[in-house]
């Protein structure tokens, strides 16, 4: 196998490093390009810096899926200053390369390349590739080498680090899963504010449903989602609990018959004629099932939102009402009244405008359903009951 290696701190890695081992694959036919980060660079000594530990579970969540990238671990188990020289003896020593390997350096470290420790023994042990990091045209260096020919990227890992800092835009410039983990972590100053739910879980949730469920319904999912958490944001509630709520709200949807019966009658609530005749109707029930069963999602929030979604019931919270809405009237349904869709005049109301916003989109529901002779399920009727009761006052 043919290897090719890129060191670096990788804080954070950010997608010109990816960028860079996919170019040289493709330009010079590796098979692989193996991801080496520092425990501690001799070049860039940070002592605010994310640990190890953070930097290389970043690099790891940023290629999934890709054998041809390998996260090697082995310079932060080694610990202290680890010199290029003796991480390519240990690479040839446990991956046995059926040639020279090469090691990739960007151009802003490859002028002082004569200086690194005993790189003579760096030249014997590896072929050199240069990178267009900095400098969009060739360069003419003391020693022998390769350049590849890649368009510059303007990213870096300070300027991720810097944007992080001051909240302006990055998220972009980093893959998910690296994503991910800043936020979690709440590495280089990010905060997220007042949710207790892990943007990584968001992140596997929302891949889930894509991979699942089809593309149009999907494409549903994450307007619902994004409505859902816009709602929240006005209503005073968790934006991120809203977003997730949304994207998972028809998980159910892609169930067999006989699933969606066996997970629906896991909330020990009976299971009416209505719903029986038309198991689809079964799809909040069993979607909130699914997501404690198969996902370990507890939150009752979240599950009563995704159980409620289709029929309504007087049980639901304010989470549950900001994801009903959402679900009938995001931007992508057809036959919504323009004004539904602005909400500006529920702004600063708190619960109650949200029950003013529920309340007229679900009797327009309601009264859509009644036009199309459409039978009303149990929990509908119930809720209904309720809703008129509560405009009688």
């Amino acid at each position: 196998m043919r290897l090719a290696i890129l060191g670096g701190s990788f804080n954070p890695v950010h997608l010109g490093h990816l960028y860079l081992a996919d170019a040289v694959i493709s330009a010079f036919g590796y098979d692989r390009v193996i991801l080496i980060p520092a425990f501690r660079s001799p070049f860039k000594l940070d002592a605010a810096a994310p640990s190890p530990q953070d930097r290389l579970a970043m690099l790891a969540a940023s290629v999934p899926g890709d054998s041809r990238l390998l996260v090697d671990d082995c310079e932060i188990r080694r610990e202290g200053v680890s010199y290029t020289v003796d991480t390519l003896a240990d690479i040839y020593r446990r991956y046995l390369p059926e040639a020279k390997p090469a090691l990739i350096l960007g151009d802003d470290l490859a002028r002082d390349f004569p200086r690194w420790k005993n790189s003579g023994g760096i030249l014997s042990l590896a072929d050199i590739i240069i990178a267009r990091r900095t400098i969009p045209e060739a360069g003419d260096y003391p020693y022998p080498c390769r350049q590849l020919q890649n368009e510059v990227m303007n990213i870096s890992s300070a300027q991720v680090r810097d944007s992080i800092r001051q909240g302006t835009h990055w998220r972009y410039l980093v893959p998910a899963g690296a994503r991910a983990i800043i936020e979690e972590r709440g590495l280089y100053g990010f905060s997220a504010g007042a949710s207790a739910l892990s943007p990584a879980l968001v992140v596997r949730m929302e891949e889930e449903v894509r991979r699942t469920l089809s593309l149009p319904r999907f494409l549903h999912s994450r307007q619902v989602a994004v409505m859902t958490s816009d709602l929240c944001r006005i209503f005073g509630l968790d934006s991120s609990a809203g977003y997730l709520a949304g994207i998972v709200h028809d998980i159910g949807k892609q169930l067999e018959e006989a699933e969606l019966i066996r997970l629906a009658g896991t909330d020990r609530l009976p299971i009416s004629p209505m719903e029986n005749k038309k198991p689809s109707l079964l799809h909040g029930r069993a979607g909130a099932a699914l997501l404690e069963e198969r996902y370990g999602i507890g939150d009752q929030a979240i599950l009563d939102a995704v159980r409620y979604h289709t029929t309504g019931s007087g049980l639901m919270g304010p989470l549950a009402k900001a994801l009903y809405v959402a679900d009938k009237i995001e931007a992508s349904r057809e036959g919504v009244e323009d004004r539904l869709r602005d909400f500006r005049e529920y702004a600063g109301t708190g619960e109650r405008g949200l029950d003013r916003l529920f309340g007229k989109i679900f009797m327009k529901t309601v009264a859509w359903l009644q036009t199309k002779k459409f039978e009303l399920s149990e929990g509908t009727l119930r809720l209904l009951e309720q809703v008129e009761r509560g405009a009688s006052r």
